[in-house]
């Protein structure tokens, strides 16, 4: 009898799509699966924002127990929401070709566009960005330091619950808008017309990629999934989980990385903020693709030379 593998996710609509691209990966090399749905404490709890949840592997940490409980063989995510230190006896088995990397603001009116427009022109001024207001909303740290740093004169309020939840939340609030990622709406046709990309805004690790676990001794699994992994973003996604994991962050740490390959190089952009948006640090670098493997640790220790240590420590003496 053939084996079936069973793949572990949340229930919740973008976490099912995932899943069932995986299992439509597995049958194309004409492997069986089921799905098994696991509930996460970040899909139980919508309220508290996410780094005030210790948010590190929030969202994974109930797969990665029904994983080693072998309640299921493997487990699908969102890249960006696992910790940079698997649990032990848990390996990484694919990471799926990745879409849009970017953050999108869905707005409400396109007036709050047009202020952002103004705005974007009196930001590479001496005077700023200007002083209008408004009010956005985003579970993300990361979020909310990068649109402080630029809209100093914005409120940032938080925004819980799955995709299609928080899209209706920004119709029924008094928010001018909220901040989404593209790829997570994109996938299941949720992107709404009134809705613009933040080409300026940096993502977070790995945003945008899907990453398959497993069991360490699951050789079937392992090798199951490794026909469709992705060698460009895997790449891509373990410079920039080496970035934040150099730079000592988590979930809850506004650091933002992206490297992206252009014929036989990689470049990397990366920074780190204070929560507020007020600090902020960054840096670019570029090399070839054989060279890049410490790309990633490279970045973050010179941006720790030049002080980003010190913000970092703020950020965990402040909770």
């Amino acid at each position: 009898m053939a084996k079936v593998i069973r793949i572990g996710t949340r229930e919740s609509q973008l976490a099912v799509w995932q899943a069932t691209l995986v299992q439509q990966l597995l049958a194309k090399n004409n492997i069986l699966s089921e799905l098994v749905f696991i509930k996460s404490e970040g899909d139980i709890d919508l309220k508290t924002p996410l780094y005030e949840m210790g948010v590190q592997g929030v969202f994974t940490r109930s797969l990665d127990i029904a994983l080693l409980t072998n309640k299921i063989d493997i487990a699908v995510h969102s890249m960006k929401d696992v910790p940079t230190q698997l649990p032990r006896g848990i390996v990484q088995s694919a990471v799926l070709e990745r879409a849009s990397h970017k953050d999108i603001f869905v707005f409400k009116d396109k007036l709050i566009v047009d202020n952002l427009h103004l705005a974007e022109v009196a930001f590479s001024s001496p005077l700023g960005a200007g002083g209008f207001s408004g009010i956005i909303a985003t579970s993300s740290i990361r979020r909310k330091a990068q649109w402080l740093n630029r809209y100093p004169n914005h409120t940032i309020e938080n925004l819980r619950g799955n995709v299609n939840t928080r899209l209706r939340k920004v119709q029924e609030s008094n928010w001018d808008g909220a901040i989404f990622a593209a790829a997570g709406l994109e996938r299941i046709n949720l992107r709404p017309e009134n809705a613009i990309d933040l080409n300026w805004m940096l993502p977070a690790p790995a945003q945008g990629a899907i990453m398959v676990v497993c069991r360490e001794d699951d050789q079937f699994s392992i090798e199951a999934c490794h026909h469709f992994n992705h060698q460009d973003t895997a790449v891509c996604t373990k410079i920039e989980r080496d970035f934040l994991r150099t730079l000592l962050g988590g979930c809850s740490t506004p650091i933002s990385a992206l490297a992206e390959v252009k014929g036989d190089e990689i470049f990397f952009r990366g920074n780190i903020l204070s929560v507020d948006g007020k600090e902020k640090l960054s840096i670019e670098k570029s090399t070839t693709l054989k060279a890049s493997i410490n790309l990633g640790e490279t970045a973050a220790e010179e941006l720790l030379n030049k002080g980003a240590d010190k913000i970092a420590d703020a950020i965990r003496n402040a909770k």
